[in-house]
């Protein structure tokens, strides 16, 4: 169930230049939040920014009923909401979207590949996994080490690799090169920019690997009503907001060849 609510900022992490780290208190008892959903966040005291912003869940403590979201800084919307500080509320639409797919057996081999902004889901994925009893591979990329905030948060819940473009954290090049992205998983998780994502989705769809897609497309309204964010699929159009963020490839082989 969609709600429309208040939050309450109660604790605010700068993480180096580019990315920033809200918690977010609800002041009643929180809807269910699945790995892959995300927020649209309604920006204020910005006169360039008139809709709200589409912004991927990062953490969910569904007991203490916070929320946690990271957001990487790249326009006056971001700008804005990097200024907010603890106390302040934030109105948000949640929880929206389609996520990933969490009900594989205890035990199987999970892969989750992150790149730039698209790490920020994952961390909820890998806990949400960790309480099925599946230990995943997690691997970041990203161009240097100060691109991959949080890294460290992610070690409790499974084996963590990097990989940077410029070699200053981890494997040297993409995240595709890397020894442990070869190995053979029974699932295969990723988000983050379109080329990362799609190299990924063929190279599991080559080795018969099951894989799901996190887009990234422009979300303005985040309920399917706008359609500024429909993707083509071997199944037609679709909303990302609505139908997505989370894709199965076997639906998307249009997407991930072109």
């Amino acid at each position: 169930m969609k709600e429309i609510h208040d939050f309450t900022i109660i604790r605010r992490e700068q993480l180096g230049q580019h990315y920033f780290r809200l918690v977010l208190q609800h002041n009643g008892k929180m809807q269910p939040v699945a790995p892959g959903q995300f927020v649209e966040v309604q920006v204020e005291g910005c006169r360039e920014v008139m809709l709200r912003r589409p912004i991927s869940v990062h953490d969910v403590d569904q007991t203490a009923g916070t929320m946690s979201l990271l957001i990487q800084i790249v326009g006056n919307g971001t700008r804005r909401l990097a200024e907010l500080k603890v106390g302040d509320k934030l109105n948000m639409v949640y929880p929206l979207g389609h996520g990933f797919s969490t009900d594989i057996p205890a035990g199987s081999r999970a892969l989750l590949v992150g790149g730039g902004a698209g790490i920020a889901p994952l961390l909820h994925l890998a806990k949400e996994l960790g309480a099925r009893g599946i230990k995943p591979t997690i691997l970041l990329g990203g161009r240097t080490a100060e691109l991959i905030p949080v890294r460290d948060d992610f070690k409790p819940y499974g084996e963590l690799c990097i990989a940077t473009d410029d070699g200053s954290l981890g494997h040297k090049g993409l995240v595709i090169s890397h020894p442990a992205f070869a190995e053979q998983y029974d699932m295969i998780y990723t988000c983050g920019p379109t080329p990362m994502m799609k190299a990924v989705a063929r190279s599991a769809a080559e080795r018969g690997i099951r894989c799901e897609v996190s887009l990234e497309n422009m979300m303005a309204c985040g309920v399917g009503a706008c359609l500024c964010c429909v993707t083509d699929t071997d199944q037609g159009h679709r909303c990302v907001c609505k139908d997505g963020p989370v894709f199965d490839i076997t639906t998307m082989k249009k997407w991930y060849q072109c």
